[in-house]
C-alpha cells in the first residue's frame, strides 16, 4: 500500500486544547468530520498523536506486535499510578507484569467474588429511604471500592476499610483536570498549592499500601486468595519477587483504576436507563426472573446487552494511546519510532457504517449482531486490552442488577429532560462533568 499524505496538526493548538479539555468527544467528532480519519493532536508535552476512530485503524494498531510499542511517556495518569504501573510500561516489561498479574483476574476468581460484589451493593443501598436523593456516582464509588478493598487485600475490617475509602476518595479528588493536563501546574511553593496538596495524600495512601504489604510479609501466610497474596507468592520467569515499590504501584493503579471506571459505568448506565423507561421495564422483569443468585444475573442476555450498550457510549478510558519504539503503518500513514498514535473510542463507537443513529441509547443492538475486537473496544484491544476487564463486566452486571431489584429509583425532571451530560477528563478515565442524582421513589420488598 503506498502511504498516505501525512497529516499535520491545525494551527492555533492552545484553542483546541481548550476545545478538547471541554468536551473530549465532541472534538474528536469534529475532527474527523474535518480532516478525514486518521488525523493529528497536539497534546503537551507529549506531541503529535496520530489518531484513528475507524475499525481499519483500530486492526492496525491492535494487532501490531507488542513490540512495535513502548511505554507511553510522559502519561497524564502516570502521578497517579506510577511509572511502574502495568498501565504505563512497555514491550518486555509490559509483557512479564502482565504474566505475573494475569492469573489474579482469571475467571474462577471472577466468581469467587460475586457474592461480595452482590453484597456489597446491598451494604450501600440498606441506607436508602424513600425521598432521599442519591448522588449516584458516590454511591458507586462506594460499592466498587468496598469491592476492590475486599479483593485485593481481603480487607473485611470496617474501621481499615474506611480509612482507605476516605484516602482513595480524597486522593483521586486531588488530581484534578487541570493538574492532568496542563503539567506546568505540577509545582509546589513551600509546600502549598493544589499539587503538593495531591502529592501529600500520595504519601498517605503509600504508607497505607506499604503497612498491609509489611502486615502481610510478617505473617509469613502463602496460599491467600486475595490480590495481594498471590502477588506476594507469584514469581517471574527467573524465580524473582515483586518488589515492594514496584507492587505498591501496582497495587494503586488496581485500586484506583479497578473501582473508579466501574463505578462511572453504572452510574451511566442508571442514567440511560431511568431516561428510557420502556429499556428499564423490560431489563427490571428479566432480574425478577434471576432470582437472588448473583452468578445467574451475569447470564442475563438483555442485562449483557444493557452494559455493552453503556459501554459503547461511554467506554471508561475513551482514548487508547501507543509510543512507537518501531515504525507502524494506521490506515496508509505511516509513523516511524518515537511517534505516537492512538485510537478514538468515542469515534470507533459512533461510526455510521457500523452503528445505526449512534448517539441512541439502543441495548438491542447488541442482541441483533456480534461486534468484533476492532468494531468495538470499550477496554482498548490487542496485547494491552485491559487486564481487569472480566472482573469490571462481572462487577458493572452484578451492580447493576441488585440494586434495581431492590429499589426503585427517578431522575430528578430537570435531569431528565435535559440533554446528558458532557463526559470530562476525570481522574483516571472520564465522567459525566456535574452530578447524576437520583430520588428514591421506594424499595421492593
Amino acid at each position: 500500500m503506498n502511504a498516505r499524505i501525512d497529516p499535520r496538526a491545525p494551527r492555533l493548538m492552545p484553542l483546541h486544547g481548550i476545545a478538547a479539555a471541554l468536551d473530549p468527544d465532541r472534538y474528536f467528532k469534529w475532527r474527523r468530520s474535518c480532516d478525514g480519519d486518521p488525523f493529528v493532536v497536539r497534546f503537551p508535552r507529549f506531541g503529535d498523536v496520530l489518531f484513528t476512530g475507524s475499525p481499519e485503524g483500530a486492526r492496525d494498531i491492535f494487532r501490531a506486535p507488542i513490540d512495535v510499542f513502548e511505554a507511553a511517556q510522559p502519561n497524564p495518569i502516570a502521578p497517579m499510578v506510577g511509572d511502574a504501573s502495568l498501565i504505563l510500561v512497555g514491550g518486555e516489561e509490559h509483557r512479564r507484569d502482565r504474566a505475573l498479574l494475569m492469573p489474579t483476574f482469571h475467571g474462577r476468581r471472577m466468581r469467587a467474588y460475586a457474592e461480595v460484589i452482590r453484597d456489597s451493593a446491598l451494604h450501600e443501598i440498606a441506607r436508602w429511604r424513600p425521598g432521599d436523593r442519591v448522588d449516584s456516582r458516590a454511591a458507586s464509588r462506594a460499592i466498587t471500592l468496598r469491592v476492590i478493598l475486599e479483593a485485593v487485600f481481603g480487607i473485611d475490617s470496617h474501621d481499615r476499610r474506611e480509612e482507605y475509602s476516605r484516602t482513595v476518595v480524597d486522593f483521586l479528588g486531588s488530581y484534578s483536570g487541570a493538574l492532568m493536563l496542563a503539567p506546568a501546574l505540577r509545582k509546589q511553593v513551600f509546600g502549598l498549592g493544589p499539587w503538593a496538596h495531591f502529592l501529600r495524600l500520595r504519601d498517605r495512601f503509600d504508607a497505607l499500601l506499604t503497612a498491609d504489604i509489611d502486615r502481610r510479609k510478617q505473617a509469613g501466610v502463602t496460599g491467600s486468595t486475595d490480590v495481594l497474596g498471590m502477588l506476594l507468592d507469584a514469581r517471574y520467569d527467573d524465580g524473582s519477587a515483586i518488589g515492594d515499590a514496584e507492587l505498591r504501584e501496582q497495587l494503586r493503579s488496581l485500586l484506583v483504576a479497578g473501582h473508579e471506571t466501574t463505578a462511572t459505568a453504572v452510574v451511566w448506565a442508571l442514567f440511560h436507563l431511568h431516561r428510557n423507561p420502556a429499556v428499564l421495564d423490560r431489563l427490571l422483569d428479566e432480574v425478577a426472573g434471576a432470582g437472588d443468585d448473583p452468578l445467574a444475573l451475569v447470564k442475563l442476555p438483555f442485562l449483557d446487552a444493557v452494559c455493552h450498550e453503556t459501554l459503547r457510549l461511554h467506554p471508561p478510558v475513551p482514548i487508547v494511546l501507543r509510543r512507537l519504539r518501531a515504525p507502524l503503518e494506521v490506515r496508509g500513514v505511516r509513523r516511524e519510532a518515537g511517534a505516537a498514535v492512538g485510537v478514538s473510542l468515542a469515534l470507533l463507537h459512533s461510526d455510521r457504517e457500523l452503528w445505526a443513529d449512534p448517539d441512541r441509547f439502543d441495548p438491542d443492538r447488541f442482541l441483533q449482531r456480534k461486534y468484533g475486537p476492532f468494531e468495538y473496544a470499550p477496554f482498548g484491544g490487542g496485547h494491552r486490552r485491559c487486564i481487569g476487564a472480566a472482573l469490571a463486566e462481572y462487577e458493572m452486571r452484578i451492580v447493576l442488577a441488585t440494586v434495581l431489584s431492590r429499589v426503585r429509583l427517578e431522575l430528578p425532571e430537570r435531569t431528565r429532560l435535559a440533554a446528558p451530560p458532557i463526559a470530562v477528563p476525570n481522574s483516571i478515565g472520564t465522567g459525566p462533568r456535574r452530578p447524576i442524582v437520583f430520588d428514591v421513589v421506594s424499595r421492593v420488598a
